[in-house]
């Protein structure tokens, strides 16, 4: 049985459109500075747009193990390598859940933004996969 998450479809398009919409306020800025700051946000969310649409699936799992997929390429983590752990900090007075995925020589932290659901489910559906 193989599971994929990612990104929410409707988040990668949104990105994009954010992308055009800050694309044209560069465009249309009236002053140099602002159109400095405006094109530097749009090439920041650009690059979000780029790495949601290209990592997709972020995280598969398999009998073999794991698949985190990034802009460069995926990397295999088999099962006796790694490591499903779920982290719980707290900032700004709110909670955050990651998910660890730590290797022999690799560590991966996937938040609910990279996996398109909720990092505790993510990790219980892994340790059930797990053999």
């Amino acid at each position: 049985m193989t599971r994929t998450w990612s990104p929410p479809a409707a988040q990668v398009a949104a990105t994009w459109l954010a992308v055009g919409a800050f694309a044209v306020a560069t465009i249309t800025a009236d002053d140099n500075a602002g159109r400095l700051l405006i094109g530097l946000v749009t090439l920041m969310v650009t690059f979000f747009a780029l790495f949601f649409s290209v990592a997709r699936p972020r995280l598969t799992a398999d009998a073999d193990g794991l698949t985190v997929r990034g802009l460069t390429g995926r990397t295999q983590l088999p099962w006796h390598e790694v490591k499903v752990k779920l982290q719980i900090t707290r900032r700004l007075g709110r909670e955050q859940q990651t998910l660890e995925l730590d290797a022999e020589d690799r560590l991966v932290v996937l938040t609910r933004m990279d996996l398109g659901a909720d990092p505790e489910e993510v990790a219980g559906v892994l340790h059930a996969l797990r053999p």
